[in-house]
């Protein structure tokens, strides 16, 4: 039963994540780095599918830069806050949906900025 769960949990991640490439204002690597971590708690089969697909390069950024820059965090935090705000605001017009995109916004504004390690030395991305 553990294990389904943390494959639902991975899942989950993954989806959310990839709606974070192309949504702005929602992280991709949080819930990314989350999936990874319930797959190899669960699938190691699951782990090596994400890692090799096309958004497996977001954990291979994170995992040879071993976190984030504080302006990069800044940057990630600001750009979540805005847009959240801003679909909220402007675009949403049922309440619980705005609900559901305030509290995804908190979630990775929560995640990047206390769960993701701050790093001194700025690696570029693609290296």
């Amino acid at each position: 039963m553990k294990r389904y769960a943390f494959i639902a949990l991975g899942l989950l991640c993954v989806g959310l994540g990839a709606v974070g490439v192309v949504v702005p204002g929602l992280p991709t690597t949080p819930f990314l780095l989350v999936a990874s971590w319930a797959f190899y708690r669960s699938s190691p089969r699951l782990q090596a599918w994400l890692l090799a697909s096309r958004l497996g390069v977001y954990i291979r950024d994170f995992e040879r830069k071993k976190g984030m820059s504080r302006k990069a965090k800044a940057s990630a935090i600001s750009c979540m806050v805005v847009m959240c705000s801003i679909s909220c605001i402007f675009f949403i017009s049922s309440t619980p949906v705005r609900i559901m995109v305030a509290v995804a916004g908190l979630i990775g504004c929560a995640t990047v900025g206390w769960a993701v390690r701050t790093v001194t030395d700025d690696v570029p991305v693609g290296e």
